[in-house]
């Protein structure tokens, strides 16, 4: 039993360290560890088995792939002022007395945070931190949706998940993405993929919330294209021409006014 709790304290030790730092090397953490760099090694297979990190040479990283996600703390402190302009942009298609459903993204936590300002609504998500953050506040009605917990996702996914969406219907989906290519969008999860793919067909309006640096990125599983949502809206990073040649395949597209900027022209 022992030897059980110090592996578990090891590891989360070993996930901490790299959502901190970015980047460990297996060397270091035997070091500081007092094990051998093939114990290291199995511990990386087995938390990236898990979703938390990805092996790379060496060591291992937080960062993003087309095969690792991204821990939940790493992927809120990327992009926040992006998030923040796609949040208000979709505030705005929501009125109050709908119901809305909200992915696993932490876009759509940003979104999460403002919807209060149009209760009453019913809110529906699988996404234990927004839960955790609509739990009990005024006008909400919180649905959440049941299925295998995720902890590197910090949300329920999977066939069971699937099946408890497929017995709502929603107004309205905000959902995000890991990559866009060619006009689709990509994710590194057949889980995740399969529970996205059922919101939006609970839903009467999908919204895919996505900023400009998901343009450069690559998934392994493909989920849907972008003529599959009603809306695209992107961040005002996004360059005009790419904007353009989105029109130009049919994806209704609307590019979020940049706070930050509104923000510098008003203290001009």
């Amino acid at each position: 039993m022992a030897d059980a709790v110090g592996l578990r304290a090891r590891r989360e030790h070993i996930r901490e360290r790299v959502v901190d730092e970015g980047f460990v090397s297996v060397d270091q953490l035997a070091e500081r560890l007092g094990v051998t760099p093939m114990t290291i090694r199995r511990d990386l297979d087995h938390l990236q088995a898990r979703g938390w990190l990805r092996k790379v040479r060496g060591g291992a990283t937080a960062q993003p792939s087309a095969v690792h996600h991204g821990d939940v703390r790493h992927r809120t402190q990327a992009m926040a002022e992006a998030k923040e302009d796609l949040a208000a942009a979709a505030l705005a298609l929501v009125r109050p007395g709908q119901s809305v459903m909200c992915d696993e993204s932490t876009t759509a936590l940003t979104l999460a945070a403002l919807l209060p300002q149009r209760a009453p609504l019913t809110v529906i998500t699988n996404f234990v931190p927004i839960i955790q953050r609509l739990a009990g506040s005024a006008g909400i009605d919180l649905i959440s949706l049941g299925g295998a917990y995720y902890p590197a996702y910090d949300a329920f996914l999977g066939l069971r998940t699937v099946d408890s969406i497929a017995t709502l219907r929603a107004d309205v989906l905000f959902a995000s993405t890991t990559a866009v290519t060619r006009g689709a969008c990509f994710h590194q999860s057949q889980e995740t993929v399969a529970v996205k793919r059922a919101l939006m067909a609970a839903c009467d309006q999908s919204v895919l919330l996505v900023d400009h640096t998901k343009f450069q990125r690559r998934g392994l599983f493909h989920m849907a294209g972008l003529t599959a949502f009603d809306l695209v809206v992107v961040d005002s990073g996004l360059p005009a021409d790419d904007v353009e040649a989105l029109r130009t395949l049919g994806v209704e597209v609307r590019v979020a006014p940049s706070r930050r900027e509104h923000r510098q022209e008003a203290g001009a």
